[in-house]
């Protein structure tokens, strides 16, 4: 797994609507990956809501929220819509199928997806918070509202 202080590994991605996605393209911006194993499903539809309703006071802090799965953009697209996402971008780990994952040692392969995790990455390109939580367990969002006002 990635720890705190190495180098982001950079990818290239699609979000739900088809747009490419580079962490490279932050640079300047801190970038908080948030992994859930799957689309459609109770936990990681609250985690991504939350992000989305917090969407605002994390951009305040010059955070850029992704959501991420192993799930195909047209998944993505078409759950984004259900949830009427407003901001919030939900980025696709389909193909290779959970690559950016597996780069950052939270890929369960035994289940095929990611496990659930938040993954802070600074301004520089540098891991600056990693935790993963239990499947079924809902990151708690203020945990990194409240490391990021420190």
């Amino acid at each position: 797994m990635i720890k705190v202080g190495e180098k982001a590994i950079d990818f290239n991605v699609k979000d739900h609507n088809g747009n490419e996605v580079k962490l490279s393209n932050y640079k300047g911006k801190k970038v908080l990956l948030s992994f859930h194993p799957l689309a459609f499903t109770g936990v990681c539809e609250t985690q991504m809501k939350n992000l989305d309703i917090k969407y605002k006071e994390l951009e305040k802090l010059n955070v850029i929220p992704l959501g991420f799965s192993v799930d195909s953009q047209f998944a993505k697209k078409a759950w984004a819509d259900q949830m009427m996402l407003k901001n919030l971008q939900l980025v696709t780990d389909f193909w290779p199928h959970g690559e950016v994952a597996k780069n950052y040692g939270i890929f369960n392969e035994e289940l095929g997806f990611s496990e659930r995790a938040n993954i802070l990455i600074d301004e520089n390109g540098i891991v600056e918070f990693v935790k993963v939580y239990p499947i079924k367990e809902q990151p708690n969002l203020n945990e990194i509202l409240d490391y990021l006002k420190k």
